[in-house]
């Protein structure tokens, strides 16, 4: 039996900590436990035992460890922010912040602390609280170039774009070889429409770290929308990121390499599962392009899986919530967007679902049931669109388009989401042609090479407060319209599963 008031020896503690300095996890965890059974209130063996654990990325154990630990000596700051850090790993925010939150009242100048509850915060959507967080950590530690670093991730979350590039900037000056800031950067000068310095920025980032997967990845997305498409294919297949090898594809039927392009479909159809909408989006064009079989099965008939309801709490006779949503639109200061496919209108900046205003929360709740709904809708389908649909219903990003007269957005489609849509708040009435406003989608678009025009088009036709929902691959427009009014809408992404760069071009 275990005798409280017991003392392991010295040297049974030097032994246990010496494991654990030696990076010989496993035997510490053995150590401390063994010695636990023996000595349960002794405090270090159980902050051994939480870090062994830590460090073997055994989180849900580490948390017990870590809080049999503060049950002992509760006022210890440095273990509640390792607390922190391990009920992050689980995705268990909430704890992670009140942890944080607890080491920050013991040592009000802990601005690692702070750091890290900027960065749960901020994946919990809290972006205000966020920007606040990193911005206090810094007021401690200005010399901080992380701090700057996430900072400057939540201000371009936040749409706040300027003040990213900013903070990125004060992380380089404090770091001159802070690759990630680098990468970072060129991409908020992108989003910012300043692609010449943005370039710039990838090419210091690969200048430091020739393999930096965010900074292949993007200097392959700066040569293929330049066209510069042999060239692309060598960053892409460097960065090993996200759709890298759909992207390669991409560059193989732009160049027209038809041959080089089947022969490589064919073994990414034989080797992996079809779970790329992008990838879908030339499997598909090809198939129809030469007259053969779709061997993609992400859904081989996009049409099929579109989906169009009303969200009845927009849609109601004077909707207090669209009102709201029209207002917050008009006269919140969101940075726009600067991007080559939007002709007479403006995209908002950021993630819009993200923000603090309630009417953006509030829609973005409403936008998360209708994904449960298209989910129902099709369960059962036969292809990995359904079969493999995203647990977790994020967003990859959620942004505003308002156009004006004449305006549109031309086709393309969505690599980086599984599902997207657009919920629709202002529409033209005052039509010449039926179709004007409305929302098209198909099989072509982004100038693929064509043998002939033998694509199909669909045809969406939304009234105010409708939700459209359909496969991330296809292609879709708005189609232009005439009369002096304003058509806006709210699109966004469903995030697949994983973790991914935001890196949309839409």
């Amino acid at each position: 039996m275990a005798n409280p008031s017991s003392q392991p020896s010295q040297a049974e503690v030097q032994t246990l900590i010496n494991a654990l300095n030696n990076g010989q996890l496993a035997q510490a965890e053995h150590l401390a436990k063994s010695l636990i059974s023996k000595h349960p209130d002794i405090f270090i063996l159980h902050h051994v035992l939480s870090l062994a654990l830590d460090g073997q990325q055994k989180y849900a154990e580490a948390v017990a460890s870590y809080r049999n630990a503060l049950k002992l000596q509760p006022n210890t700051p440095d273990l509640l922010f390792n607390l922190g850090i391990a009920l992050s790993n689980l995705n268990k925010f909430d704890e992670a912040e009140t942890a944080y939150r607890q080491a920050i009242r013991l040592n009000p100048n802990f601005f690692e602390a702070y750091g890290n509850l900027g960065t749960v915060l901020q994946r919990q959507g809290k972006l205000g609280e966020a920007i606040t967080c990193y911005q206090h950590g810094l007021k401690i530690n200005p010399q901080d170039a992380r701090g700057y670093f996430n900072l400057g991730t939540a201000l371009r979350d936040e749409g706040l774009l300027d003040d990213a590039v900013s903070s990125y900037q004060q992380a380089i000056r404090l770091f001159p070889n802070y690759t990630d800031a680098y990468n970072n950067l060129g991409e908020t000068l992108r989003d910012r429409g300043d692609m010449d310095d943005a370039v710039r920025n990838y090419q210091v980032a690969l200048t430091l770290n020739p393999n930096h997967p965010g900074a292949n990845y993007n200097m392959g997305e700066f040569l293929y929308l330049a066209q510069r498409f042999d060239e692309a294919v060598a960053y892409f297949e460097r960065s090993q990121l996200d759709d890298w090898q759909a992207r390669s594809m991409y560059c193989l039927y732009k160049a027209e390499r038809f041959d080089d392009f089947k022969t490589n479909l064919d073994e990414i159809v034989r080797t992996t599962r079809h779970t790329a909408p992008f990838m879908a989006t030339l499997a598909t064009h090809y198939a129809i392009n030469f007259g053969a079989e779709d061997p993609y099965n992400f859904c081989k008939n996009g049409f099929d899986f579109v989906y169009q309801n009303s969200i009845s709490e927009l849609a109601e006779p004077n909707s207090p919530l669209l009102r709201q949503l029209l207002h917050d639109i008009e006269h919140t200061d969101i940075a726009e967007r600067v991007q080559g496919m939007l002709y007479n209108g403006k995209q908002s900046a950021g993630n819009l679902f993200k923000r603090p205003e309630p009417s953006f929360r509030r829609l973005g709740e409403l936008v998360r049931q209708e994904f449960v709904n298209y989910k129902n809708r099709f369960a059962g389908a036969d292809c990995e669109l359904i079969r493999s649909f995203p647990k977790e219903l994020e967003f990859t990003s959620s942004w505003y388009v308002r156009i004006r007269r004449g305006g549109y957005v031309d086709r393309h489609i969505h690599e980086v989401g599984w599902i997207s849509g657009a919920v629709y708040l202002a529409l033209p009435t005052d039509k010449k042609d039926p179709t004007e406003g409305c929302f098209e989608y198909g099989v072509h678009g982004d100038n693929y090479p064509k043998k002939h025009d033998n694509f199909p088009v669909g045809i969406a036709t939304p009234k105010v407060g409708d939700i459209v929902l359909f496969p991330s691959s296809l292609f879709h427009r708005t189609i232009p319209f005439s009369s002096d009014e304003i058509r806006i809408c709210v699109a966004f992404d469903l995030k697949p599963d994983g973790d991914i760069f935001i890196r949309s071009n839409y």
